[in-house]
């Protein structure tokens, strides 16, 4: 039964998916080619689109693309889950850094990630760094205040009970906190990773280094509006799947191994 529920509603997705292909091209028909409302090159159309990938795929480019954003995405935001985390377990654990830090954590994380880009310049010129630091920087705060959160949400009779048992200092986060607050620590981690995905296009955008982001200034660059757009659904599916992928199943099996799911 559950099997059918499941099918029935990826068939519902994909018909609804096709219907907006449709519409999309209709739209672009009509406008394009029969009431000549916009230019061709700057209105996409899902044939245009598909060609582009094809075009791209032949040469290899959007998959090296793909491959070098993901690789990026992946060391930046393994380097934010390291420093935010560190900075957000020092903020639950010290009432001051909590009280003076905390404030100008929060106003930091909202900053645009593209407001780090002149920093990153300036300060380690179109490298590899300067992308990682505009990624860390984007998504580092973000992960302070999650891991903050999370750890401040644990019941304090969980460390009483702990300590009570015998429990040493340094096995209260190992024992006790992670594995309490995992489950929101698992929500927070999966904002950061949208924060860092973001800050990698912010940052790829304004070098000259592979990746999706310089493929879609180059699509800019030669006024092919049908490769911009492919690389905008190429970032978007990218972000879904690694949070259906990874998120997701993490928490879908930390839920199952507690009982909740």
């Amino acid at each position: 039964m559950k099997t059918t529920k499941k099918a029935m509603s990826g068939l519902q997705q994909i018909l609804f998916l096709g219907g907006l292909l449709l519409l999309w091209q209709v739209v672009y028909t009509v406008g394009v080619d029969g009431l000549s409302m916009w230019k061709s090159y700057a209105m996409p159309s899902p044939v245009g689109v598909a060609k582009s990938f094809l075009s791209l795929m032949e040469s290899g480019s959007l998959v090296s693309a793909v491959g070098n954003s993901l690789a990026r995405g992946a060391v930046g935001y393994g380097l934010s889950v390291v420093l935010g985390g560190i900075l957000g377990v020092l903020m639950s654990h010290f009432s001051f850094l909590k009280r003076n830090v905390r404030p100008l954590v929060m106003g930091i994380q909202t900053l645009p990630s593209v407001c780090w880009v002149p920093f990153s310049i300036l300060w380690f010129g179109l490298s590899q760094t300067a992308i990682l630091f505009v990624v860390v920087m984007g998504s580092a705060f973000s992960m302070s205040l999650a891991f903050d959160n999370a750890i401040s949400g644990v019941p304090p009779i969980y460390k009483k009970a702990a300590l009570t048992m015998g429990a040493q200092p340094g096995q209260i986060y190992r024992k006790v906190i992670f594995p309490a607050c995992l489950p929101e620590l698992i929500s927070g981690l999966k904002q950061g990773w949208s924060f860092a995905w973001r800050a990698l296009m912010s940052g790829e955008v304004m070098t000259t280094s592979v990746g999706l982001g310089q493929t879609l200034i180059m699509g800019r660059n030669l006024a092919d509006i049908n490769q911009v757009m492919l690389v905008m659904v190429v970032i978007v599916l990218s972000g879904i799947l690694i949070d259906q992928g990874v998120f997701r199943t993490m928490e879908k099996r930390i839920l199952k191994k507690r009982g909740l799911l």
